[in-house]
Formats: structure tokens, C-alpha cells, sequence
């Protein structure tokens, strides 16, 4: 874990310009920005920045007590990026953002399509002026098709997409996931796209257009359960935590809580049901194959639910791992980050701040790299914080007032 000015990153040298809000395009200009990028975030003055400095409480709060304006929210995706305010709807604005594009690798947006347009932003105007430029569309359809003026949200792509359909009880209704998921994962296929681009700009001098729905990437990751609609025909149910394709592979209840069990082959099966003294059931044609459980699962859990009842979670979780069957622990949050793993593997970082007049807690970046490692450079930046730092750096002169 390396804190303020650490040596070169992967992606040092590269300049963002992040005219993205709330989640997803955030999410993919935090992880370039972790990976060494200099991420120049535009915020609205009209207001007053991003819209999930609002989405509180909670609130990092200064010296004197008072919130400030960085949200928690806010924070989940805005570290190593520093805080320019422009009013894009002005001339002086347009003028800033083009002079600061023309001195960027990367511009990342996501206004509905064809907004960008009408001020001479957009990716075509933008190319047309700088032809080795990488351009990044967010919107919640894509820029084709039927629905692409339709706004793009986490929970209505999470709903359209599918996703939902397959969350929650069998009985209950379509259930979202706990975070935005539609939103991150979008922001990783975000940068992913980025990080093609650039190396075909790096190999030809030529930039391009990446156009990325929150819908499309939802129904990208849809995995197994979509393929298996496709290969099928059948429409997966909701199954709670049960497994489409494997049992058995869902939590169970214990004495004193919850426990996972993963039991991916026939041997796991065998060596669990041992454990449990349960050596007759793998013999049983019903349970003898993952397709014959998968077929059974409603009789299999008849059998391990009581039995498992009766233990405590802990005596499980260490019976199995005795056994060399997966199983684990179902974490509260406070649980999570007391852990000893994600202490060792430092997911939990605290980045200085002046609004706070001390520090702020940061979700650690996952990427453990041996040669240029991620970095924490700059902590979650105040509205405007750099506007001053960045034009004159640019060799930008601000409008007068």
C-alpha cells in the first residue's frame, strides 16, 4: 500500500478527463486513476459537483464537527482524481473543457446521447479535433438502438437486464443486489475498453469511440445463468442462495447463524457427507452426480438441513475445512473489515484529507501488482478543490468573473 507520492504507476503519463458523475464512469476513472493516471474530474458549479455528494448520510466531517461534502457515496469512487469546476452550459466553459481535451489521452462521459452535441463536445467533434483521442460513452441503453434516449440507473438496467428476475426468495419478489452492481460492473468493462484502446492508439495513433449501456453490460455478465437460458429455453427462476447448476452450494442455517457450503464435485460430496456422518448418502442414486443433486436438491436439503441445524457455524465451517470441503462464514460488514485477511491484505486504507481535518477511510484497491503497484495519491478531492491548480498547470486561463 503505497500513500501520497509513491513511485511510477502502470499508467503514469496518462491524462484523464472524467466528465462522468455518480458510479459507474467514476468507478472506471478511480481504478485508472489508482493505476497511476492523472484524472482531472469537471464538477458543475450549478450543483455544486457530482450528484452523490448529496447521497448522505453518512458524511466525512471537518475539524468543527460539520459535514462536509463528501459523502460516503461520493467517496467509494473519487479517490486519486482532483476537482476542476466549469460550467459546461457557458461558452467559457466549452472553451475550458476543449482546451483541457486537447491535452488529455482519455475523455470518459456519460450525458444521454447526443447531449454533449449541442456544446461541441461530443466524441465526434472531439476526434475530429484530436484524432488520437480515446473517447468513453456511458449511457444506460448504449448510443443505438430503440431505447438510447431512455435515462440509464442502476436499478432499472439491474431490472431490464435481468439480473433481478434471478435475485431474491423463490416465493419473493424480483430483488436487487445489495450494491449497484450494473453500475461498477459497467465501469470495469469501461476500463477494460480504455486500456484496449489505448494500446491500439499506442500501436497505430489512432484513437477511437468506446460506446458502453449499463443494460448491455448487464446482460453481459448474466454468465451462466443467460447461457443457460440460451442453451435451453428455459427461463431460470430465483432461487434464493440455491445454485443453478450445482448442489449442494447455497447457505444453510446453523444452530447460531448461517453457514455457506460449496460443494463443487462428487468427491467434495462424498468427503462432506462423511464428515457429517451422513456415508450412506453419496450411494443413494439420487445424490450420486451433481446433475442426479441438481434434479434432488428439494430431498438433499430435507436431509442436511436439520443436520447442519444442529451444529454451530464455526464447528462447520472448521469440520470442512478439516475435510477439504469449501465452506465459510456469512460476514457482517464489521465482521469483513476486522478480519484478519483484510487487514493482511490491506482493504482498508486511511487517506489524509484537510477537509477532515484528519483522515478518511477508503475501501482498498484488489490489485496487488509487483512492479508498479497501485497507489493512493489523492483522498476524495473537496468541490473545485484544483480548479486553480489544474488551469494554471494547463496553461489554462480561467474566464474572469
Amino acid at each position: 500500500m503505497t500513500i501520497g507520492h509513491p513511485a511510477p504507476g502502470a499508467l503514469t503519463g496518462l491524462r484523464i478527463l472524467d466528465l462522468s458523475r455518480v458510479l459507474a464512469g467514476p468507478t472506471a476513472t478511480q481504478l485508472l486513476g489508482d493505476l497511476g493516471a492523472d484524472v482531472i474530474k469537471i464538477e458543475n458549479p450549478k450543483t455544486k459537483g457530482d450528484d452523490t455528494r448529496a447521497w448522505g448520510p453518512p458524511y466525512v466531517t471537518g475539524a468543527d464537527g460539520a459535514a462536509t461534502d463528501l459523502s460516503a457515496y461520493f467517496n467509494s469512487a473519487n479517490r486519486n482524481k482532483r476537482s476542476v469546476s466549469v460550467d459546461l452550459a457557458t461558452p467559457e466553459g466549452q472553451s475550458i473543457i476543449r482546451q483541457i481535451a486537447a491535452q488529455c489521452d482519455v475523455v470518459i462521459e456519460n450525458f444521454k446521447p447526443g447531449a454533449l452535441a449541442k456544446y461541441g463536445l461530443d466524441h465526434e467533434s472531439l476526434l475530429t479535433a484530436h484524432p488520437a483521442l480515446v473517447c468513453c460513452s456511458i449511457s444506460g441503453f448504449g448510443q443505438t438502438g430503440p431505447n438510447s434516449n431512455k435515462p440509464g440507473y442502476d436499478l432499472l438496467a439491474q431490472g431490464y437486464g435481468g439480473i433481478m428476475s434471478l435475485t431474491g426468495e423463490a416465493e419473493g419478489e424480483p430483488m436487487k443486489v445489495g450494491v449497484a452492481i450494473a453500475d461498477v460492473m459497467c465501469g470495469m468493462y469501461a476500463t477494460v475498453a480504455i486500456l484496449a484502446a489505448l494500446r491500439h492508439r499506442d500501436a497505430t495513433g489512432e484513437g477511437q469511440h468506446i460506446d458502453l449501456g449499463l443494460v448491455d453490460t448487464q446482460m453481459a455478465w448474466l454468465i451462466n445463468q443467460g447461457t443457460n437460458y440460451l442453451t435451453s429455453g428455459k427461463v431460470p427462476v430465483r432461487r434464493g442462495n440455491g445454485h443453478p447448476n450445482i448442489a449442494p452450494y447455497q447457505v444453510y442455517a446453523a444452530a447460531d447463524g448461517h453457514v455457506i457450503i460449496a460443494v463443487g464435485n462428487d468427491g467434495q460430496f462424498r468427503r462432506f457427507c462423511d464428515a457429517l456422518t451422513l456415508g450412506a448418502l453419496p450411494d443413494d442414486q439420487r445424490f450420486a452426480t451433481n446433475p442426479a443433486r441438481v434434479a434432488n436438491r428439494d430431498a438433499l436439503n430435507a436431509v442436511l438441513g436439520p443436520v447442519l441445524a444442529s451444529r454451530n457455524a464455526a464447528d462447520i465451517i472448521t469440520m470442512m475445512e478439516g475435510a477439504g470441503v469449501p465452506a465459510g462464514p456469512v460476514h457482517t460488514l464489521d465482521q469483513v473489515f476486522s478480519s484478519d485477511q483484510a487487514i493482511a491484505r490491506e482493504m482498508v486504507v486511511e487517506m489524509t484529507h484537510p477537509a477532515s481535518g484528519g483522515t478518511v477511510p477508503m475501501l482498498g484497491n484488489p490489485i496487488k501488482m509487483s512492479r508498479t503497484p497501485v497507489s493512493y495519491r489523492h483522498a476524495p478531492p473537496s468541490f473545485g478543490e484544483h480548479t486553480d491548480e489544474v488551469l494554471a498547470e494547463l496553461g489554462i486561463t480561467p474566464p474572469k468573473d
